[in-house]
């Protein structure tokens, strides 16, 4: 995992986690690497990792069994889902919108990227 200047490692790693449960790598009440674990991985702070893991667990995405770490929430997945919908629609898409009408980009363009997008995502 390579991490970027404009956000703190910790939640780039929640974002890393996150990422795993979404794509069904990490599934509902599965174990999920202890913080040293992933602490190496990553080549971090062990602290780090921990900050992560709390601001997850806050969130209701992962829980934790005493003396055996943090596991995945049940519905964590739907959960994630609603959250970054949420953030696109309210932060991403009014820049997105902004830009297209800067830009003079037509919905059919627009519409035309995304189907090529998505059928060479699925292999089409």
């Amino acid at each position: 995992m390579e991490f970027s200047n404009n956000q703190a490692i910790y939640i780039q790693i929640a974002e890393f986690i996150s990422d795993k449960i979404q794509s069904g790598e990490l599934k509902d009440n599965e174990k999920i690497p202890s913080v040293r674990e992933l602490a190496v991985e990553l080549e971090v702070n062990p602290n780090t990792v921990m900050r992560a893991y709390e601001m997850l667990q806050q969130q209701d995405i992962v829980f934790t069994k005493r003396g055996m770490g943090f596991f995945v929430q049940v519905h964590s997945s739907d959960k994630i889902k609603s959250v970054r919908k949420q953030h696109f629609l309210k932060e991403e898409l009014p820049e997105f919108f902004k830009k297209i009408k800067l830009l003079g980009i037509d919905f059919k363009e627009i519409e035309t990227y995304y189907l090529n997008t998505i059928n060479s995502e699925s292999g089409n």
